[in-house]
């Protein structure tokens, strides 16, 4: 893939958050046995592309809406990492002040509104908040995650339906790594293209491989001008992989609910180095630089995580105060 030279600092920038996201989070299995993380925790390894290349186009009024695997999300829309971990062990120095845990981030001052753990909630909750920048005549888009497992559920085709008549500027983004915790989709949808489901509801439909995240980021710089100029949602299926177990710092391929030549295929795929490669082939990093880059970032994360676990538990008594406060 040819990448043009004005935009090299953009790419590197997503490479860079690929690489924070990945750390983090190998961090975060290192960590997870030292059982100081008293909270699930679903990771997004594998399937960093999807949010960098999303988020990565999307500007700092446009909001952001998650789900129980947020991490990545979080840290692609610029959110504040030493408060995600501190949430994550706990602290009072955390997002919601150690009182929500992994699947319960929100950065306000980078419109990450919310990260939530049923299935689908935060479809609607992106469609109001659309509603209300229509309202208030906002130019901003509203983008919402979610899994193939959402597509499933009546609140998705309710959301699609409501944005479509609404003519609202919300961008619907399906992370569809083919399983919902350990089901194949094949087991639970029939044989059928999503793009049939958007067009149920006539909204824009646009599939693409969730590997790669400057093509992901490129398609959605355009993607977002769509939906502002004729001011219409629109579905994008993102085709990606997560590399551990559904819920947990895992690896559970030997529990054999995934073919190994399928989990081989995806390998070979990994975003990082498909990034890596790309920028490699352009001259915009050189390997020398990349292993200096790797270092310090993981430098900067473990004082990170060393800091949260030191870091205070919450009051009792804060709870009224953060409740009425959030």
């Amino acid at each position: 893939m040819l990448l043009e030279k004005k935009n090299k600092k953009t790419y590197l920038n997503l490479y860079k958050k690929l690489l924070l996201i990945r750390i983090v989070e190998e961090k975060i299995v290192s960590e997870y046995s030292k059982n100081l993380m008293r909270c699930p925790v679903h990771l997004s390894i594998g399937q960093e592309a999807c949010a960098v290349g999303v988020c990565g186009a999307l500007s700092l009024s446009d909001k952001v809406f998650s789900t129980h695997r947020c991490h990545a999300h979080y840290i692609a829309k610029e959110g504040n990492i030493y408060k995600m971990i501190a949430e994550i062990y706990g602290k009072e120095d955390g997002c919601c002040n150690g009182r929500g845990g992994s699947m319960h981030l929100f950065d306000k001052t980078k419109n990450f509104i919310s990260s939530i753990p049923i299935v689908s909630s935060g479809i609607p909750l992106s469609v109001g908040s659309s509603l209300n920048d229509k309202l208030n005549n906002k130019k901003s888009i509203t983008c919402s995650f979610f899994g193939d497992g959402s597509l499933e559920e009546g609140v998705f085709h309710e959301s699609l339906n409501f944005a479509s008549i609404n003519n609202l500027k919300n961008l619907f983004v399906c992370e569809n790594n083919l399983f919902s915790v350990y089901t194949d989709i094949k087991l639970r949808q029939p044989n059928r293209s999503f793009k049939k489901l958007a067009e149920a509801h006539k909204v824009d439909y646009y599939e693409m491989d969730g590997s790669n995240a400057i093509e992901i980021y490129l398609k959605v710089l355009k993607l977002k001008k769509l939906i502002i100029k004729r001011s219409k949602p629109l579905l994008l299926v993102l085709n990606t992989f997560r590399y551990r177990e559904h819920c947990g710092p895992n690896i559970d391929d030997h529990l054999g609910y995934r073919k190994n030549s399928y989990i081989k295929s995806w390998l070979k795929k990994d975003p990082i180095n498909i990034t890596f490669k790309n920028l490699l082939k352009n001259q915009i990093i050189d390997e020398s630089k990349n292993d200096i880059l790797i270092e310090n970032i993981k430098k900067n994360i473990n004082s990170i995580f060393l800091k949260a676990e030191k870091a205070k538990l919450p009051k009792s008594k804060d709870v009224k105060k953060f409740v009425y406060q959030n």
